[in-house]
């Protein structure tokens, strides 16, 4: 099953190519990538963008998401995203929904459809053995 990143990488490179925003983990990244006589602002989880465009960035990447969102809801459905992500945190192991939760409210998914599902999936995982 595809997940919300391959639905957003390229249209999210994009949008960070065009403003002049990069990924920097050091001070060797950040200087192998700035401009000079340019300003930046850290934005997050690494993600240096010029000052004057980081609202702009910031907009448009929110965009990108929400777009990703609709069309990972179309093509997979509430009920299979929610199993992804659970599996994804391997929530069976360590028996809390907490992480998957927090990724799924950006789908306007609730807690309560995450338990339900939950229980579900939980069988399926004894059933399958994915322990």
């Amino acid at each position: 099953m595809k997940t919300l990143s391959y639905y957003t990488e390229k249209k999210t490179s994009e949008v960070l190519n065009r403003y002049g925003a990069f990924f920097a983990f050091s001070d060797k990244q950040f200087n192998e990538n700035k401009k000079e006589n340019i300003k930046y602002f850290r934005l997050y989880g690494g993600l240096i963008a010029p000052s004057e465009n980081a609202k702009k960035i910031m907009s448009e990447l929110k965009k990108v998401t929400d777009e990703g969102i609709k069309q990972d809801i179309k093509e997979n459905g509430i009920k299979n995203i929610i199993h992804r992500e659970l599996a994804n945190y391997e929530c069976q192991i360590v028996g809390d929904i907490t992480d998957a939760y927090d990724i799924l409210k950006d789908y306007g998914i609730t807690k309560e459809q995450v338990l339900k599902e939950y229980k579900i999936f939980y069988e399926k995982c004894i059933k399958n053995d994915w322990f």
